[in-house]
């Protein structure tokens, strides 16, 4: 079953972003999920499946 991901939910994942962050704003869902550092800013998508397995926690809703 898929995990329940909103647009605006704060997520922790389980690897660090390069800048040194490990907390992301969801900005798209679908087939894709669109992550934004919460640091830096940058933009990372994965597909849903690799997005779903990296996500640590949801952090808030």
């Amino acid at each position: 079953m898929p995990m329940d991901l909103n647009i605006g939910d704060i997520v922790q994942l389980k690897k660090v972003h390069p800048c040194g962050c490990d907390e992301f704003t969801i900005t798209r869902t679908g087939a894709d999920v669109k992550f934004k550092c919460n640091k830096c800013n940058r933009i990372i998508m994965l597909d849903r499946e690799t997005a779903e397995k990296r996500i640590k926690k949801l952090l808030n809703k």
